[in-house]
């Protein structure tokens, strides 16, 4: 059995699909490339894909991650290209390469978030920047199936700092640009939280 793992992006309004939408629209892209692929055992059996934290919906990817189990070796390049192919625009697998690892999940250790703050003067983002990067504790609150959870989102932030107005704006309003390393802990730390 070959294990493919493959980039791909969301972007532009495909950035609005669901986590669920994209694995649908992924299982019909390997059917329509005819990929041999492997199945899970069972009454009900599935394609074998893995797929490693899926960006929140709403929000443009460049880089997430997901493994594929074929019953026949191909090559990865070959594949990409047809997988590519079937999906919509917006949706473009990059790369692909054979996995020698299982795990992927556990070999991603953070993610890279640039957020666009569309009305937010760049200066006083930056006083925000400061105030949280000078914190010793965070203390965030959200709602799960079991009530409301507290938890501490500074330790899971390794970086967070302002850059400059865009050039590409259409309009005069101002926008702060934030980029944020976040750590993959538990709790999850996303980009919202901070």
């Amino acid at each position: 059995m070959q294990r493919i793992r493959l980039r791909y992006t969301k972007r532009g309004r495909l950035r609005f699909t669901s986590h669920r939408d994209f694995q649908r629209a992924f299982e019909r892209a390997l059917r329509r490339s005819e990929v041999p692929m492997a199945y899970s055992a069972g009454f009900t059996p599935h394609p074998k894909v893995s797929y490693a934290n899926a960006a929140p919906t709403g929000t443009g990817s460049e880089a997430e991650y997901l493994e594929i189990a074929l019953t026949e070796a191909r090559d990865p390049e070959k594949l990409r290209l047809l997988l590519d192919e079937s999906l919509p625009a917006g949706l473009d697998v990059v790369d692909a390469v054979e996995a020698r690892t299982s795990g992927l999940a556990d070999r991603l250790t953070a993610s890279v978030w640039e957020l666009r703050l569309d009305g937010v003067d760049p200066a006083e983002a930056e006083r925000a920047v400061q105030a949280f990067n000078t914190a010793e504790a965070v203390e965030v609150q959200r709602m799960t199936k079991n009530g409301v959870r507290t938890f501490d989102a500074r330790p899971a932030v390794v970086q967070l700092e302002t850059h400059s107005d865009p050039a590409d704006r259409p309009t005069d309003q101002p926008c702060a640009i934030l980029r944020l390393v976040v750590r993959h802990v538990t709790p999850a730390v996303r980009p919202d939280d901070v």
